[in-house]
């Protein structure tokens, strides 16, 4: 296989790696601000509670439990494993072939 072609497919897996680590980050922040407390009315705590709103909206009250930060942890913290996971398994797969 040509150098070219194996550096292209580095690279693609390196973006894929990223992306699925900056999602992680967003989720995790919008977490980190839940728990403390951050004022919502601040612009940057506004616009990641709506990213990460819209990256974890496929598991949107996926777990109801008390206390509310549990639910918090819970219903951001598993689409943020879930994303690096996948993310890293098709950077994984990408660079192997």
């Amino acid at each position: 296989m040509s150098r070219n072609v194996r550096n292209g497919r580095s690279e693609a897996a390196k973006v894929i790696v990223v992306i699925a680590d900056l999602t992680a980050v967003i989720l995790g922040l919008w977490i980190l601000f839940s728990l403390l407390d951050a004022n919502r009315a601040n612009d940057l705590v506004s616009w990641v509670r709506a990213a990460a709103g819209w990256l974890a909206g496929w598991s949107h009250d996926l777990f109801t439990m008390n206390p509310a930060w549990v639910r918090t942890v819970l219903n951001y913290g598993l689409p943020a494993v879930i994303y690096v996971l996948i993310g890293h398994f098709l950077a994984a797969r990408i660079s192997r072939v």
